[in-house]
């Protein structure tokens, strides 16, 4: 097959952060094929791409398309090139339509006029020579997430995009989402089209690559057919040792409940309602899973349980004590630990030492704390018995944290929220950003917890950490929780219609009449 894409020797430094991002990186692209590029957070594989897109100039090396050599300095450049991309975080207008976020930039006119009905017309004709039937007229803000993914693609078809970049593309969709994404990526290959696909899941590159590239500290380790290699090998190669891939763990024995919430009403940053009468426990001993793609309430339900959010209406109690309306040190004194979703803003303060951030929950406490006055021996003992416990690697006590890696940064997050064995835990997308190895750290972690005898709360937008932790899991919609199923009967099928809003009832009865 003739080479769609060649990059040669492909190197990148950031002064700024002292990192080498691309260390003489050489990746080869066939033409109508779906080439996966794989690696831990850090690895370098978005920069390449990156540099591939003209969001970011190589110091080195040169660019080939179509077996010529090309320059590009500018996203211009390589859209005119035949370049696109499609980036996890969409970049459209939600108060237009469809048509109008497809056709911007180059919309049909009449005497400086937009011709409207053309507009949708064009856009209709494009989705059907694709296969990705879309609304023209439809708002942006008012169709699923999966749809506004469509949306992105056909922007780049209809700039005569030949080779696709999709960042991290499954992110934000349901399963069923996912499962679509895979129909229309096969098309678009079988066209003649070139696809490369940002991934950190190895499920989805087995799923829908035909070959994977592997990059690791900002080095390509290797190119291989996806038929010829085994997650585990993957895996290995991005981390650079052996992984546990499957967390292991025994069946769960259910205590008293922990924690309870019954009608939450939460608001959302807008002031409008986030939660609607959300009701939930957790028992000592086990795993409660809130399923849900991002933005359905996750985040306001967590911050409110933990106390950073006012709640408007409803009740929680831990360990039969109402903490509806305490403070943030009452919960931590009640027996609560908090595993922030954004460890490097709410979890740690990376303009100080490890001390300071290990200490930060304690500091007003003996022995950390005396007269007022921080002590150091205690706090530096602390920081170096969490280094040890936790496996942090590069981390030394009195020093700063902000070099650490992903990993290295959620271990300290760790270690400092389950020092004290802490009753209750919220695990909030506790393994974002992070590459396989300290996955299966967390993960670990995590079930070690809940066998001592502690009531884990776990909100994931990972669908396979929902289920490979979870005793029961709970799917969140809109700010409702659509349905509670245990680990035994729950199943991808089922969890993906509650993600989506549907009722499990009304699906099984439709059925059911087929």
């Amino acid at each position: 097959m003739p080479q769609a894409v060649e990059m040669r020797g492909i190197r990148k430094y950031f002064e700024s952060t002292s990192v080498l991002a691309c260390d003489d990186v050489t990746l080869t692209v066939s033409k109508g094929e779906v080439h996966a590029l794989v690696g831990e957070n850090g690895a370098g594989k978005t920069t390449l791409m990156s540099i591939l897109y003209g969001l970011v100039p190589p110091d080195e090396g040169q660019i080939l398309l179509h077996e010529k050599p090309i320059r590009i300095h500018h996203p211009n450049d390589a859209i005119r090139l035949g370049v696109g991309m499609v980036h996890q975080h969409f970049k459209l207008v939600p108060s237009f339509t469809i048509a109008q976020n497809i056709m911007l930039g180059i919309e049909p006119n009449q005497l400086g006029f937009i011709n409207g009905v053309s507009e949708a017309e064009n856009v209709r004709k494009l989705s059907e020579s694709f296969g990705l039937p879309v609304n023209p007229n439809a708002r942006v803000a008012d169709v699923s997430v999966g749809m506004q993914q469509r949306v992105e693609i056909l922007k780049t078809l209809q700039r005569n995009a030949q080779i696709l970049i999709l960042d991290e593309p499954t992110a934000v969709l349901t399963p069923q989402e996912v499962r679509e994404l895979y129909i229309v990526i096969r098309k678009l290959a079988e066209s003649g089209r070139t696809i490369i696909l940002i991934t950190h899941k190895l499920l989805e590159v087995k799923d829908v690559a035909d070959r994977v590239s592997v990059m690791r500290r900002g080095k390509m380790i290797g190119t291989h057919n996806v038929s010829e290699v085994s997650i585990r090998d993957m895996a290995r190669m991005m981390v650079g040792r052996e992984v546990i891939l499957q967390v292991e763990k025994k069946p769960a024995t259910p205590g008293d409940v922990v924690f309870k919430a019954e009608n939450l009403l939460v608001a959302g940053s807008g002031g409008m309602p986030a939660v609607f009468g959300v009701s939930l426990d957790v028992r000592a001993g086990e795993i409660l899973g809130i399923a849900g793609v991002s933005g359905n309430g996750q985040t306001e339900l967590i911050e409110a349980i933990a106390g950073l959010r006012p709640i408007d209406g409803g009740h929680v109690s831990l360990l039969d004590k109402d903490i509806t309306h305490a403070k943030v040190r009452e919960r931590r004194e009640g027996g609560m630990a908090h595993i922030p979703e954004d460890r490097m803003i709410m979890g740690l303060n990376l303009n100080t030492n490890l001390d300071e951030n290990v200490v930060v929950t304690r500091y007003h406490k003996s022995p950390y704390s005396e007269r007022g006055m921080l002590q150091q021996k205690p706090t530096r003992k602390l920081a170096q018995q969490i280094v040890d416990a936790f496996q942090v690697r590069s981390a030394r006590v009195g020093e700063g944290i902000r070099t650490l890696s992903g990993g290295n940064l959620q271990k300290v997050v760790l270690g400092r929220e389950l020092d004290g064995n802490p009753k209750f835990i919220i695990a909030n997308q506790p393994t974002r950003g992070l590459d396989v190895g300290s996955i299966e750290f967390v993960h670990k972690t995590l079930i070690q917890e809940r066998d001592a005898g502690a009531a884990v709360l776990l909100v994931s937008v990972e669908l396979d950490e929902i289920f490979a932790l979870s005793d029961r899991i709970a799917v969140m919609f809109e700010g409702r929780i659509m349905g509670v199923l245990s680990r035994e009967e729950a199943n991808e099928q089922d969890v993906g219609l509650l993600m989506a809003g549907s009722s499990l009832e009304a699906e099984h009865s439709a059925q059911e009449q087929l």
